[in-house]
């Protein structure tokens, strides 16, 4: 189900057939990638493991409210075993509201907040977005808490994705309105499940994303995985916690908007210049921000991480992180959690 740029390894134990699902598995790397790059040229330790064990601790939130998910099972510490569909690529072959056992390929993006580092701030700056798109009157500034979630969707097996409309997304995942109207339900209560246990912890979730598929008898389920900091944003008093500081790291060097110029001149990504390493102190910092948040979001210490606030705050001096933004705060981590 990942792409080619996937910092997960995919094995199938079985193949899906045209109505028969199969059986894969995940192994979560250390790798990381930002701005439609494949892998960095740095590996963040226990990044994999952390985010493994965060998708396997919301998998179990998931399974108690009846969300319905294609998990089937935490391998520790790095790999989980799941439901296995097909991919059927809308280029070759259109979908259809009848087809089942297939992923559906559409990302579909949850907003609570726009938090400095949204990709909602850079398309109005860039007139590729207007407020009515998302429904608001006006445009929202950094920190701007909205009243519902918003959601929007990003296509999923092209090589660059791309914000696509709503009446897009639903041809492309072959959905009549009932089923993208269950999809956009579902993302929502996933997006309160991972708010509510974010909550709390004292930490905020800004946003993230979601992806589906239909099973074998064609009823939704969420696949790939949800709320890790890798697709959530989340932050802790406006700081960042998750790929967001990587991405801050990057932005800061001037390597978005390289990419953001190659991506207008149509340039081949396999063109692209490797972009240079990450200094090694951001390496171990980002490293530990990872354990510390896994420990306090599935209460299980593994590592004995600092806390998730000594972290971030040392992660400031060195990344231009955006540490506690106007209208973006949350309180303090909650001490207490119980370590199991």
């Amino acid at each position: 189900m990942p792409k080619r740029f996937s910092t997960k390894d995919l094995v199938a134990r079985e193949e899906p057939a045209d109505t028969r699902s199969g059986v894969g598995r995940f192994t979560f790397t250390d790798d990381y990638s930002v701005f439609h790059f494949g892998k960095m040229p740095d590996r963040i330790p226990d990044k994999g493991q952390a985010c493994c064990r965060i998708a396997a601790f919301n998998f179990g939130l998931l399974a108690d409210a009846g969300v319905r998910t294609h998990f089937r099972g935490f391998e520790p510490p790095d790999r989980m075993e799941f439901t296995l569909l097909r991919v059927l690529d809308p280029r070759k072959r259109a979908l259809g509201p009848d087809d089942v056992n297939h992923l559906v390929p559409l990302q579909v993006i949850f907003r609570n907040t726009i938090p400095e580092g949204s990709s909602v701030l850079r398309r109005l700056r860039l007139g590729r977005l207007t407020p009515a798109d998302i429904g608001l009157t006006e445009p929202p500034r950094a920190g701007t808490v909205l009243a519902r979630p918003v959601v929007e969707y990003t296509t999923k097996l092209e090589e660059i994705d791309r914000f696509i409309g709503r009446a897009e997304a639903a041809a492309i995942g072959g959905l009549d309105e009932g089923q993208q109207s269950e999809l956009e339900e579902r993302a929502r209560e996933i997006d309160d499940i991972v708010t509510v246990h974010a909550s709390g912890l004292g930490l905020l979730h800004a946003d993230g994303k979601v992806e589906f598929g239909r099973d074998d008898r064609g009823r939704l389920i969420l696949v790939d995985h949800a709320g890790t900091p890798d697709e959530a944003r989340l932050l802790l008093n406006g700081a960042h916690v998750g790929k967001q500081v990587l991405r801050d790291h990057y932005t800061a060097t001037g390597l978005q908007a390289r990419v953001e110029e190659w991506v207008r001149e149509g340039r081949p990504r396999s063109t692209w210049p490797a972009p240079d390493p990450l200094p090694r102190e951001v390496v171990e910092l980002v490293a530990e921000m990872y354990r510390s948040l896994c420990e306090a979001w599935t209460g299980r210490k593994v590592w004995g991480a600092r806390d998730l606030d000594q972290v971030l705050d040392r992660l400031a001096d060195v990344v231009p992180t955006g540490r506690r933004q106007d209208g973006a705060g949350s309180p303090a981590l909650r001490t207490g959690v119980s370590w199991t």
